[in-house]
């Protein structure tokens, strides 16, 4: 039992290794990228049309969505930032993603 107590940082409680949430969510990174290369453009702005989509489901305030699309000789590369008004958004959002 004192090995739990021992491993438990600062913001832990001793008696059960919980966890603070301000610990784990610190409003620090607040951004979901998502890159992605498709055969056709089309694809990718369908994706893209679907990822905002998700990302507005989840906001509370404006998400900031900044997109671009890179033509490649086999393809296209989609490549987004998710920038959402807090971090618990952005891993709501990711974990939807999965």
């Amino acid at each position: 039992m004192t090995d739990a107590i021992n491993r438990c940082n600062a913001s832990e409680t001793a008696a059960c290794c919980c966890l603070d949430v301000g610990t784990v969510l610190d409003n620090t990174d607040c951004t979901a990228t998502y890159s992605h290369k498709f055969e056709r453009r089309d694809q990718a702005e369908a994706m893209l049309q679907e990822l905002s989509d998700k990302a507005r489901a989840v906001e509370s305030e404006p998400c900031l969505i900044e997109s671009r699309f890179s033509e490649l000789p086999d393809g296209v590369q989609l490549d987004v930032n998710f920038t959402f008004s807090c971090q618990a958004e952005t891993m709501i959002f990711q974990l939807g993603l999965r």
